[in-house]
């Protein structure tokens, strides 16, 4: 009796395909690098030094962040576009993006309220420039702090103009890349050989059932 190996180029097509100790694996690695992403850029946050002067390249720094996080985005679209998983990848992305994105513009405001005091209501340490960005992108306003001059108010400007498109156009580029990535994992599994990645074969009864990866054939 010959067994029949599994096609070249192909495999497990969607999450749903894999065995379950495999799922739970993939789950619990991507809350684990969603973790240590967000711990090590707050270690990050608070361990570099902001007490430098204001100046040009204090915005060259700010530049640079935006581009950053521009790539991280770009990068973690072509991610999800070629993942099996790419719900799992979408998460991973948000969580990446937004906490970098929070983490430049808290890291922005520190400097500003240390050279510039009276830029806020009152100065900021590291912990109250991160509650002050996190209020800003979460559109609470609660008011206890506020800008107070120019500088501070066109950051803060920047901040909620990228809030809207990290919450508009990212979110929508992230999922319409899911949506890529699904499409692509069914063509895959419709395409594939009896046998291979979950593909379905005819019952001799009439009836459509889920085939072994790898089928015997006398």
């Amino acid at each position: 009796m010959a067994k029949l190996a599994p096609a070249a180029g192909y495999g497990p097509t969607s999450y749903t395909d894999l065995p379950a100790g495999a799922r739970r694996r993939l789950l619990a690695g991507s809350v684990l690098r969603s973790a240590l992403t967000v711990a090590l850029l707050l270690v990050v946050y608070y361990g570099v030094p902001l007490d430098r002067q204001l100046d040009g390249g204090t915005w060259l720094r700010f530049g640079l962040g935006l581009v950053v996080f521009a790539v991280v985005v770009a990068w973690q679209v072509r991610s999800i576009t070629r993942s099996i998983v790419p719900r799992l990848r979408a998460i991973q992305a948000i969580t990446s993006g937004l906490t970098l994105l929070i983490v430049l513009y808290a890291a922005t405001y520190c400097v500003i309220s240390i050279n510039l005091p009276d830029s806020f209501s009152e100065v900021l340490s590291r912990t109250g420039a991160l509650y002050f960005t996190v209020t800003v992108f979460a559109t609470v306003g609660f008011g206890d702090i506020a800008p107070r001059t120019d500088v501070a108010r066109v950051v803060t400007m920047s901040q909620m103009l990228c809030g809207l498109v990290a919450l508009g156009l990212v979110a929508k580029v992230l999922w319409g890349a899911v949506e890529l990535a699904v499409r692509r994992r069914e063509v895959a599994g419709s395409t594939a050989p009896p046998g291979v990645g979950g593909a379905t074969r005819a019952d001799p009864r009439g009836r459509d059932e889920r085939s072994p990866r790898a089928a015997d054939v006398e």
